[in-house]
């Protein structure tokens, strides 16, 4: 037995040691807090007031023009990039889109003019909306990198698009292989099953006289997830259709999350960011297990799968190889299910608005459903599209590429600087952010002339470059090196799936349809979109 103390006296003096040593701990504690509240003050006053005053009084010196900075710009439970607004229900069909949604550079632009800017929070962003800027933005990947995805939405969006410098060179070089149109060949069959199995379900709820009314839009994002679940994951396919359903989750969770921009605020803890770790958790491990199942297969010599998952997986191993399986390069097993998780939302998310929008525009102008059917006949006749004659489909991209400019997935692309740069005749900072506005770009009048807000596919019945006289003013996909990997997916999907529908229905606009363009993950119909079908 250990003796701690011989005597009371020893009691007592250990005791008031330990008083003196408590209090020596509390008085630096209190020092230490006293010391780092006036540096913690001193820098948020710098964050929120003398930093954004002085970018704004640079900005101004310009002769740029936008709202004075305030603290009030602070609006809790708003979301910046989401600006709907409730009072535009609805409009028609060939009304101009940009202003109902109200989106925040559009209304800058409109306020102030083109040479404008606008704040997200302590931040200016410059609206570039100058056809030489934008190439030079988009050219200058380094520079002009893509702003971060920050708070829950970087649990839902992750890889590529949200890597920079050397990484994404690395990650960019071991993924292209999967969207090589030689491997994109043997993913028809699976457009084509998918899309199948739609119109079996549509064929069964056709009353006796060949019709029925149905909201496309549902069908629309399921036959996508469809699609990305067999072409991403092949045999694994309903291992890959429970992942969409927790995909689905965290979408939910982002769009309807309460926002505060405070940088305070936004670091703490809350039920839905506890809840998306949950749920990302186990999508993690669900695609990890998929993965791993994969990698034993390999090593055994099994063939590999010829799914965007075997592909990546066969190209990471080959560039680890390739350099002596230093480990340095490749992707780890966290980044390879980072890029499924990506293919998943933008592998479907963007198609089923491109697709529902194309049905809704086929339908209001039956002149141009007319001639993109009997293109598809004449190519195909009633066999399932093949990639030969993807390339005769002349009618059909010109209607894309339309609906593109009209309806653009996405309705901005945001950058932020790394350096001081001059861009044209302007200087910008350090932490300034610029955005380029699709929608002002693919409707300006200067541009696409005065029926810009017109559907009219002819406009590029000579391709984009002849559309866009050469300049950088239609990018549904981006532009430059950073251009969408998946656009060629996107595009060939897109057309297998109009394909066989045409082959099998015409549609029309139902009386109850209500345009309300909304800008959700992408654009989407705000109340749905209800056609009538006729069987053919």
């Amino acid at each position: 037995m250990i003796t701690l103390y011989h005597s009371p006296s020893d009691f007592v003096q250990i005791m008031e040691l330990f008083s003196f040593s408590s209090s020596t701990a509390i008085v630096c504690l209190v020092s230490v807090i006293v010391g780092v509240i006036p540096l913690w003050a001193v820098k948020m006053v710098y964050t929120l007031w003398l930093r954004p005053k002085r970018f704004e009084k640079l900005l101004r010196a310009q002769g740029l023009r936008g709202d004075p900075y305030s603290l009030s710009l602070f609006t809790p439970n708003q979301n910046p990039t989401l600006q709907n607004n409730p009072q535009s229900q609805s409009f028609l069909v060939s009304d101009d889109v940009a202003p109902r949604l109200s989106l925040l550079s559009n209304n800058t632009v409109a306020k102030y003019g083109k040479n404008s800017y606008l704040w997200e929070g302590p931040t200016p962003k410059v609206i570039i909306t100058d056809p030489h800027q934008i190439k030079e933005v988009f050219n200058n990947i380094h520079d002009f990198q893509k702003q971060k995805i920050s708070g829950i939405a970087k649990f839902l969006i992750n890889g590529l698009i949200n890597s920079e410098g050397d990484k994404w060179v690395q990650h960019r070089k071991i993924i292209n292989p999967a969207f090589h149109l030689e491997k994109l060949k043997n993913m028809l069959p699976a457009f084509s099953q998918s899309c199948h199995d739609v119109i079996s379900e549509w064929k069964g709820m056709l009353s006796s006289d060949g019709k029925c009314e149905i909201d496309v839009s549902p069908f629309i994002q399921n036959l996508t997830r469809d699609i990305i679940s067999r072409t991403a994951f092949g045999s694994s396919y309903a291992e890959g259709k429970k992942i969409f359903q927790l995909l689905r989750i965290q979408g939910y969770l982002v769009m309807t999350a309460k926002y505060n921009n405070t940088p305070i605020l936004r670091h703490l803890p809350t039920p839905t960011k506890m809840k998306m770790r949950a749920v990302d958790k186990e999508m993690k491990n669900s695609i990890g297990n998929i993965i791993k199942k994969r990698e034993k297969a390999m090593k055994k010599g099994e063939p590999n799968s010829k799914d965007l998952l075997g592909i990546l997986l066969e190209s990471n191993q080959m560039e680890i190889q390739g350099n002596g399986n230093s480990k340095s390069v490749g992707m780890t097993i966290e980044e390879v299910i980072g890029e499924c998780k990506l293919f998943y939302i933008a592998g479907q998310d963007t198609t089923s608005s491109l697709l529902v929008w194309t049905l809704i525009m086929l339908s209001r102008y039956p002149e141009w459903q007319k001639r993109a059917r009997e293109e598809v006949l004449h190519v195909f006749g009633k066999q399932n599209p093949n990639i030969d004659g993807m390339s005769q489909l002349k009618t059909m991209t010109m209607i894309l590429y339309e609906v593109l400019r009209l309806f653009p997935p996405t309705v901005f692309h945001n950058r932020t600087l790394q350096k001081d740069m001059k861009l044209g005749n302007l200087s910008l900072s350090a932490g300034v952010n610029v955005t380029l506005p699709i929608f002002l770009l693919h409707q300006d009048v200067d541009i696409w002339g005065n029926d810009a807000m017109k559907f009219k596919p002819e406009r590029f019945s000579e391709g984009v470059a002849k559309a866009t006289k050469g300049q950088v003013v239609f990018y549904p996909f981006g532009w430059g090196p950073r251009i969408c990997i998946g656009q060629n997916f996107a595009l060939l999907e897109a057309k297998v799936v109009l394909s066989l529908f045409l082959q099998n229905f015409s549609f029309e606009l139902s009386p109850v349809y209500v345009h309300a363009p909304a800008v959700m993950l992408s654009l989407q119909p705000k109340h749905g979109a209800p056609l009538i079908l006729q069987k053919l």
